[in-house]
């Protein structure tokens, strides 16, 4: 008969040797967001909590999202056919975010989501010429550094005040006003806060809305985390 002891520690191996075999047959599962299951490394394009910055460009700089969609919700009336598409990932989140504001009596549209390399670039260039460098970027990114090429970030305006959107008083309308205190129930957050720009390494966007999970963006919320820099490890 064998002692009490031994059987406790050769128990203990045995658990020891199967949590060993999944870890090492499933690392994957670690990583996957609570929200999609998609991989939450900061790194990878195709996350929803990548980073994407002045210092932290997309990896491969010409990444294009696997899945592209027009969601159904309102969109500027002169909008591009790359500006129109979000990433499938967050359209459906979008989408009932915007129909939440409507039931409330607050009108929103798309004035951009998703942005090629070559559309970025080609913009980038534009800002660049028309305004100079320093000023192109405070608010503009070089290609392969811009979160619209990932397809989860927008730019949202009100219907109502179209002479404040992509403007700092988009912030003081019905629409901006209802993204900040909402936004983040959908999984969205204001991706260049106010005053934030030693962090983001851009200025004060208020229309700038970015896709991160209700997880992330609930945690960030409740928690007073200002920007993604400072809520995710990269």
């Amino acid at each position: 008969m064998k002692h009490p002891r031994s059987v406790i520690i050769g128990l203990l191996l045995i658990v020891l040797f199967a949590a060993f075999t999944y870890f090492k047959l499933y690392p994957a599962k670690l990583s996957q967001d609570h929200t999609t299951g998609t991989n939450s490394s900061a790194t990878n394009p195709a996350s929803i909590s990548v980073i994407v910055n002045k210092t932290h460009p997309l990896n491969p700089l010409t990444y294009t999202p696997a899945q592209l969609v027009v969601p159904n919700i309102p969109l500027r009336s002169n909008i591009t056919d790359n500006e129109k598409q979000v990433s499938s990932v967050m359209a459906p989140a979008l989408e009932a975010m915007v129909s939440a504001a409507k039931q409330q009596g607050v009108l929103i549209n798309l004035r951009s989501g998703y942005r090629s390399y070559a559309l970025q670039q080609k913009l980038y260039n534009y800002y660049v010429q028309t305004q100079g460098q320093a000023q192109a970027d405070m608010y503009s990114a070089k290609p392969g550094y811009s979160e619209h090429q990932t397809g989860l970030a927008v730019d949202l305006g009100d219907v109502n005040v179209p002479s404040c959107n992509v403007q700092d008083c988009f912030a003081d309308t019905a629409a901006g006003k209802w993204l900040d205190t909402n936004a983040y129930k959908y999984g969205f957050i204001l991706r260049y806060p106010n005053g934030k720009q030693g962090a983001t390494g851009y200025a004060y966007e208020p229309w700038h809305y970015r896709y991160v999970g209700t997880v992330l963006a609930t945690k960030m919320y409740k928690q007073h985390i200002p920007t993604l820099e400072q809520a995710v490890v990269y």
